[in-house]
């Protein structure tokens, strides 16, 4: 028994003075009960809202109250043109639903019983707007419940739903970006850690660091294989997209070639720096997969509406890649629009490059040294 109790005492030895393991082993059970509890819901909240209301009158002012009295709606913008209906998702990506309400609204429902509203929703997210247009949908159903108990005649107000860029409801139209997302993540960042990691594990990478090469060229040359593999994946992808799921690019297919390389090359980036933190196999698969997949999946808008979640995790959704990355794509792919569209987004990508590349080199060859 003492001799049993003295290897137990051992290997805890092991395990302790292992910080990194520790941190990953205790630490992301935490983190994966606190995405899970805060960020895994299919309620939509604090959805930015633009209103057309020509007839501002009473009832149109009630509802538009309403609507913003509620923990679904924000009421941001009053547009005054009809004309910027057509173009408002376009200059703000963050309005997702605009409610437009007849010129006479409350004259014909006081005098014919009946006035429509019309919803358009932003269907580049099909789960979302569905889930929008019945929020709303119920809102303005409770408010003609008010109107029948105090006008005591039959009145009618009747939701027109129209879903831009995805009328028929199609869910690849936001499946596709996410798994180009996801795929990207899978192959480069993770396959490229545990590959370098594993050169230094059966003690390769000294005989490699021994050639004339440099340190630089030995790691781009682990990662070029990957980057090759990974613009197979890419037109696999659009192929697939384009000719079996019927999700066109609508948008400018160059921009989306061109967007996609730099995030394929962040990925590569991510997983250079992994490999430079991690010193087995096992603990880069534990960062680059438990640490990394799943709030991608999670917290990149993929699956989940950001916009729903807690502040703090919003914040946290900014230092994923794979969030503007998506974004990007969303915009390119199924909104149709150009390269000035994601501006934004090309920007975050290109200083996520940049710094991870900086912090992997100064990080690899200090480690070396």
């Amino acid at each position: 028994m003492k001799q049993f109790l003295s290897f137990v005492k051992k290997e805890f030895f092991h395990i302790f003075r292992d910080t990194r393991t520790m941190m990953i082993i205790l630490g992301i059970p935490i983190i994966q009960m606190l995405l899970f509890g805060f960020a895994i819901t299919t309620e939509v909240r604090n959805v930015q809202v633009a209103v057309f209301d020509p007839s501002k009158d009473i009832s149109t002012e009630r509802i538009i109250n309403q609507l913003d009295a509620s923990n679904y709606f924000h009421i941001v913008q009053m547009l005054n043109n009809p004309d910027e209906i057509s173009t408002i998702f376009k200059k703000d990506h963050n309005i997702n639903l605009v409610v437009v309400f007849d010129e006479k609204f409350n004259e014909n429902l006081l005098h014919t019983g009946e006035a429509s509203i019309q919803l358009i929703a932003d269907a580049t997210d099909p789960n979302q707007a569905t889930t929008l247009s019945g929020y709303a949908t119920s809102i303005i159903n409770s408010y003609q419940q008010e109107l029948l108990q105090e006008y005591k005649i039959p009145i009618q107000i009747k939701p027109e739903v129209k879903m831009l860029y995805n009328p028929q409801i199609k869910s690849a139209y936001n499946f596709v970006p996410g798994v180009m997302g996801l795929i990207f993540m899978l192959i480069c960042a993770m396959m490229t850690s545990i590959s370098i990691v594993r050169e230094k594990e059966t003690g390769t990478m000294e005989i490699l660091l021994a050639s004339p090469m440099k340190p630089f060229y030995i790691i781009v040359a682990k990662a070029i294989p990957y980057f090759a593999i990974s613009i197979v994946n890419l037109t696999t992808i659009l192929l697939l997209s384009v000719y079996v799921l019927k999700v066109p690019v609508t948008g400018s297919f160059y921009s989306l070639i061109g967007i996609s390389l730099l995030f394929i090359m962040v990925a590569l980036s991510l997983g250079i720096f992994i490999s430079t933190v991690a010193q087995t196999q096992v603990a880069a698969m534990l960062v680059s997969g438990m640490g990394m997949i799943l709030p991608v999946m999670i917290l990149s808008g993929m699956i989940f509406p950001i916009e729903s979640m807690p502040v703090i995790l919003q914040w946290v959704s900014d230092i994923i890649p794979a969030k503007w990355y998506i974004s990007a794509v969303r915009k390119l792919m199924i909104q149709g629009l150009g390269i000035t569209a994601v501006y934004r987004e090309l920007a975050v990508l290109l200083g996520m490059l940049f710094f991870l590349v900086f912090v992997s080199l100064k990080n690899f060859k200090t480690r070396l040294n």
